[in-house]
C-alpha cells in the first residue's frame, strides 16, 4: 500500500495492491512479491497524461512479460505466475484492476458487495483452476471497475486463502466493525487471517483493508455554499492583514478581481490572494462565478498549475494559490524577449502537454492566450486565469458564450458555437504562432468585430527559419474548419515531439466555395456576363 504526499495524492492518488503466488508452482512467492513492489514503485512513475486504467494496464501488462521471460529463462521458476487486485483511491472515485482469484470488496451502508469476479474454470471440480493471472499467457486481459467514494465507506482486499475458509458473514462483521471504528483496519486484517486459519485455511493468508473517513473536495454546490456568504474584503495596501497573511503588493487588478502577492507568517511562504473587486461585492452572478473559479482551480492539481492553498481560517471572500516567480508570456513579449525556435517548441509542448491535463478533467479553458500562460524563473509553464473556464462536471451552469480574447477565439465561435477541446487547441496555436511572429494568423480581431476567415497566413512569412514542420503544425492547429485541425491535445503533443522524424504534411488549399463564397458567386457572376456580352457581340456581327 503506498500513501503519497502532494502532488501524486492527488494526481495519482492511494494504491493498494495484494497478490496470491499460484500455489504448486516454483516461483509463485517471486511473482507475487515482484508484481507487488513493481506496480506500487512503477504506477508512481508513469505519465500525468495517462488515466488510471491505463496506468494500470501498462504497468501489469509489462510486469507480465517480465515474469513470463523469467519463467522460460530460469528453470526453477517454470510456470511462475500470480494473482493480483489492486485498487486506486483518488479525489471521489476508486478504481480497481483485477486479474485471478484475489478479491475487492466494498462494505457501504450495511451492506457487503464483491466488486471483482474470479477467473477461474466454472466446473466445480475445477474451480481452484486460474483462467487467467499475472504470467500465466503473454497476452494480459485485465478487469477494471470504478464507482465514487463515501465517507464511512470500507474496502477489503484479500487472497482466497482468506476468504474461502470464511462465510461473506464473517467479512462483513469485521468491516462493519472497522466502519464503526470499533476495530483499527490493521486489527480487522489480523483477525480475519487469523480466523481463516483456525477455520481450516492451507493456503496464504493476506489482506488489507482501507476505510474512507473522508472525501475531498465538496461538489460545486458545495463550494457555492460555502464562499457565497462571506463578505468580500476590502482594498488592502501593502503592509495590511487578512486573516493573518501580509499583503506584500498588488500583483494585478481588473474591473472584476484583485490579484495581491501575501507572506503566510507561519511558514514564511509567499502566496497568491485572489479576490473580487469591492465594488463587485453585491453582484451574486459576480460572486457566484468566482466560487466556481475557485472551484475549478482546487481541482487542477499539477505541476502545470499554480496550486490551491486551504487556509487556517477563511473569514472573507478569496482562495490563496503558489506563488512563481517569472512573468507571463505576454509581458516578456512586451518586455523585448525574442523565442527561438527550440525554446518555443519547448514552451509549446509543455503549454499544450497542461491543455491536456485541463481535457483530462473535463475542463476547457477558453481564454489560453500569453498573457494567461506564466513562463516561471524555474522554466516551467503554468496556465493562470480559470475564470471563464467551463467544466463538463457543472452542467455548463457558469458559461459565458463569448468569453475570451477575440483574437484567440476559433472561427466557428463568431458563428455562436460553443467552446470545445478544439477551440482550447486552436487557441493554444495561435498562442504558439504568436510567440514565434508576434503576428496572428488571420489577422487581429478587435472586440465586437465579426471578422471573415480565409486562408491562414503562413508563419514562415514572417520567420524564415520555421522548419517546415513546425510550420505545418501550427497550420493545422490554427485550422479554419474544427475537424481539420488536431483531435486532441495528446495528438497536438505527439506532433510537436516528433518534429522532423515523422512530419505532418503540408494542409491541402481551401477550396474557394469554402474560403470566399461570396467571392465564387461574383466571380461566377463575371464570367457569365462576360459569356452574355460576347453572345450578343456574336449575334450582332451576323
Amino acid at each position: 500500500m503506498v500513501t503519497p504526499d502532494e502532488p501524486e495524492l492527488s494526481s495519482k492518488g492511494m494504491l493498494l495492491a495484494v497478490a496470491d503466488g499460484v500455489s504448486g508452482h516454483e516461483g509463485g512467492r517471486e511473482a507475487a512479491e515482484y508484481a507487488v513492489r513493481g506496480l506500487l514503485a512503477d504506477y508512481y512513475a508513469t505519465p500525468d497524461t495517462w488515466e488510471i486504467t491505463s496506468a494500470l494496464d501498462k504497468v501489469l501488462s509489462a510486469l507480465n512479460s517480465w515474469i513470463q521471460q523469467q519463467g522460460s529463462v530460469r528453470r526453477e521458476l517454470a510456470g511462475m505466475a500470480t494473482t493480483l487486485t489492486a485498487l486506486v483511491l483518488r479525489g471521489r472515485m476508486y478504481y480497481t484492476a483485477h486479474v485471478g482469484d484475489t478479491r475487492c470488496y466494498l462494505y457501504r451502508d450495511g451492506g457487503l458487495q464483491r466488486l471483482t469476479q474470479d477467473h477461474v474454470w466454472d466446473r466445480p471440480e475445477m474451480q481452484h483452476v486460474l483462467t487467467r493471472a499475472l504470467g500465466l499467457d503473454s497476452r494480459l486481459a485485465l478487469d477494471h471497475g470504478m464507482g465514487e467514494l463515501r465517507a464511512g465507506d470500507v474496502f477489503l482486499l484479500a487472497s482466497d486463502g482468506v476468504w474461502s475458509a470464511l462465510m461473506e458473514y464473517d467479512l462483513q462483521e469485521s468491516l462493519q466493525q472497522v466502519s464503526a471504528q470499533q476495530l483499527s483496519p490493521e486489527q480487522a486484517c489480523a483477525a480475519l487471517c487469523d480466523a481463516a486459519l483456525k477455520a481450516g485455511s492451507q493456503d496464504n493468508g493476506s489482506a488489507v483493508i482501507a476505510r474512507i473517513d473522508q472525501v475531498p473536495e465538496g461538489d460545486l454546490r458545495d463550494a457555492l455554499s460555502a464562499l457565497g456568504t462571506l463578505p468580500l474584503p476590502p482594498r488592502l495596501k501593502p503592509g495590511q492583514t487578512l486573516d493573518g497573511y501580509t499583503i506584500e503588493e498588488v500583483i494585478h487588478s481588473s474591473l472584476a478581481t484583485v490579484l495581491y502577492r501575501v507572506t503566510d507568517p507561519a511558514s514564511q511562504r509567499q502566496l497568491v490572494l485572489k479576490t473580487l473587486h469591492p465594488d463587485r461585492a453585491n453582484d451574486a452572478q459576480e460572486r457566484a462565478a468566482f466560487a466556481h473559479e475557485a472551484w475549478l482551480a482546487k481541482r487542477v492539481v499539477a505541476r502545470f498549475f499554480p496550486q490551491v492553498i486551504t487556509p487556517a481560517q477563511h473569514n472573507y471572500l478569496y482562495y490563496l494559490s503558489t506563488w512563481h516567480a517569472g512573468a507571463s508570456l505576454q509581458q516578456r513579449l512586451d518586455a523585448g524577449r525574442h523565442f527561438t525556435v527550440p525554446e518555443a517548441i519547448n514552451y509549446g509542448s509543455k503549454l499544450v502537454r497542461a491543455i491536456a491535463a485541463l481535457h483530462r478533467r473535463s475542463i476547457l479553458h477558453r481564454d489560453i492566450k500569453p498573457a494567461n500562460v506564466h513562463l516561471g524563473e524555474d522554466d516551467e509553464i503554468r496556465i493562470l486565469d480559470l475564470g471563464v473556464a467551463q467544466s463538463g462536471l457543472d452542467g455548463g451552469a457558469h458559461c459565458v458564450s463569448m468569453a475570451g480574447t477575440p483574437s484567440f477565439l476559433a472561427p466557428e465561435q463568431f458563428q455562436g458555437s460553443g467552446a470545445s477541446r478544439q477551440t482550447d487547441i486552436y487557441a493554444a496555436g495561435v498562442t504558439l504562432y504568436y510567440l514565434l511572429t508576434r503576428h496572428y494568423p488571420y489577422g487581429e480581431v478587435e472586440p465586437f468585430q465579426r471578422p471573415k476567415f480565409g486562408e491562414a497566413l503562413a508563419p514562415g512569412r514572417y520567420r524564415p527559419d520555421l522548419p517546415l514542420w513546425l510550420e505545418n503544425v501550427l497550420l493545422k492547429a490554427v485550422a479554419r474548419e474544427p475537424q481539420a485541425r488536431f483531435e486532441t491535445a495528446e495528438e497536438f503533443l505527439l506532433a510537436l515531439e516528433r518534429g522532423a522524424a515523422r512530419p505532418l504534411p503540408a494542409p491541402p488549399a481551401m477550396p474557394l466555395a469554402q474560403r470566399d463564397p461570396a467571392a465564387l458567386w461574383r466571380a461566377l457572376a463575371l464570367a457569365a456576363s462576360v459569356i452574355n456580352i460576347l453572345l450578343l457581340y456574336l449575334l450582332i456581327v451576323r
